[in-house]
């Protein structure tokens, strides 16, 4: 059964985020047990899908005992605490309380557990940074700024840093900005998790790539939004494909990450992307172009970002320097038009009232030093290196992948009798981690699929652990048994 005028995969899609919205709106307690919940048809019209979806995802809610049915009267919120809902009581000198554990963040999970071979992690060596000039220059910052402990940033971020980023990107992309067209996060993700609570409405469509960054997807899943997805290659994108989605769903945005893709390395060649700007202008999508290590080319720098090409407003760049300056710092910078802006620095102030003050003085006079522009060549070279290990232990396996020119991660495409799930449970065992395609894809299809980071760990851990994870998914025969 697939709603009318939909494909047999997407309505699949449909009535799959249908049905979480819902368990997501029972988990935070806005529909509580024995409630009654809304008619087939008044939830289809809330929803502006078609009734036959949300039948189908009250039938899964009666099949894992989260509802109930009363004859002639309708469905009711099961008062039953399953497996499958996630509660958890606790109890604390003397008082009880529950709290939802809906929320969900697949990547840190993996991230989370110790292993000797990190490759779960796109982030660079620490051992690669320049941390002895770093420490040196911490005691300089609070002499330029003695009285900086004591005092906070505004929430849109310290002026003088805002002030240099935009010399910054004129220098290098020719972007004309003003201060008061950036705002300074306390990293990408954060910037992600506010423009999502700014744009989307529970089953708002988005467009998001096929694959794309996982905590991306789980951050758009809390606030309920429905996935378009837009497969992207080495090419970049299919633009009439694009087009005709764009046409169809009227999406709020297109979360895209088209400068070194994660998880597939891929970048957006320069002739697509003012094609997609104008596409954005014509069908009223807010483009949201996310771009966490621009900087980390192997060979060529990648094309200009896309916000060179807005003159309206619908790009919101976001220009995050962490994962290669210094991680612990946390800085990034969203840059758009006013309008965008000015909703985000009040986001911005309910969150946190501003990313502290002393993080973005040392990563102002940190990345500005001339040390730290030749530090960047000198990385760019370690990356290349620990890329063709990575590649030269693999060339014997017959996996697939599309060497990358630049960033943190190999995608690899394994053989179907090698299930990637299986193989990372086993990996995990043997302190071994990476990340599960099917995490970055918002259908959850790609399960011969593997994220491979080569750049957190030494070149010695790099190929001994490559090396292990080969020799693991060696056991799996052809039949899937290990």
């Amino acid at each position: 059964m697939k709603t009318p005028g939909t494909s047999g995969k997407e309505a699949n899609l449909l009535f799959r985020q249908t049905y979480e919205y819902m368990v997501t709106r029972m988990d935070r307690g806005e529909w509580q047990a024995h409630d009654k919940l809304p008619s087939i048809r008044r939830l289809a019209e809330e929803l502006q899908v078609h009734r036959l979806t949300v039948f189908r995802a009250y039938q899964l809610l009666k099949q894992h005992q989260k509802v109930y049915v009363k004859e002639k009267s309708g469905y009711y919120v099961s008062p039953c605490k399953t497996e499958e809902q996630p509660h958890t009581e606790h109890t604390e000198k003397g008082r009880s309380f529950t709290t939802s554990n809906a929320l969900k963040n697949s990547l840190s999970e993996i991230q989370q557990i110790p292993v000797t071979y990190q490759f779960s992690q796109a982030l660079i060596d620490p051992n690669l940074l320049p941390n002895l000039f770093l420490s040196e220059h911490v005691k300089k910052v609070f002499d330029i700024y003695p009285k900086l402990m004591g005092t906070y940033s505004n929430a849109q971020g310290d002026e003088e840093l805002r002030e240099y980023l935009c010399r910054y990107m004129v220098r290098h992309h020719n972007l004309q900005l003003a201060a008061n067209d950036l705002l300074i996060t306390t990293g990408g993700q954060q910037a992600i998790d506010l423009i999502s609570r700014i744009y989307i409405r529970p089953m708002d469509p988005i467009l998001v790539e096929r694959p794309t960054y996982s905590a991306a997807l789980d951050i758009f899943r809390q606030q309920g939004a429905r996935f378009i997805p837009v497969e992207i290659s080495p090419d970049g994108y299919d633009l009439a494909k694009l087009e005709k989605l764009m046409e169809k769903h009227k999406p709020q945005l297109f979360y895209m990450n088209p400068t070194f893709h994660n998880p597939t390395g891929y970048t957006v060649p320069a002739a697509q992307r003012k094609q997609l700007v104008d596409l954005a202008e014509r069908y009223r999508c807010l483009l949201i172009e996310d771009d966490a290590i621009h900087e980390m080319y192997l060979d060529q720098p990648p094309p200009s970002p896309m916000l060179t090409y807005d003159t309206e407003g619908w790009v919101v760049y976001l220009r995050s320097f962490s994962k290669y300056i210094a991680p612990g710092l946390r800085i990034c910078a969203v840059m758009g038009g006013t309008h965008v802006i000015q909703s985000l620095i009040t986001a911005k102030s309910l969150a946190d009232n501003g990313t502290p003050l002393v993080n973005q003085k040392m990563f102002l006079h940190y990345f500005e030093s001339p040390r730290m522009q030749q530090h960047l060549e000198k990385l760019r070279i370690a990356l290349q290196i620990r890329k063709e290990i990575v590649e030269q232990e693999l060339a014997s396996t017959g996996w697939r992948w599309v060497s990358p020119q630049g960033g943190f991660n190999l995608w690899l495409q394994l053989p179907d009798h090698i299930p990637a799930q299986q193989l990372l449970e086993e990996c995990l065992r043997q302190s071994v981690s990476f990340v599960p395609g099917v995490i970055c894809d918002p259908l959850r299809e790609m399960n011969s699929w593997i994220r491979l980071s080569y750049s957190f760990v030494n070149e010695e851990h790099l190929r001994d652990g490559v090396r292990r994870l080969i020799a693991i998914a060696g056991r799996y025969a052809s039949d899937g048994e290990c």
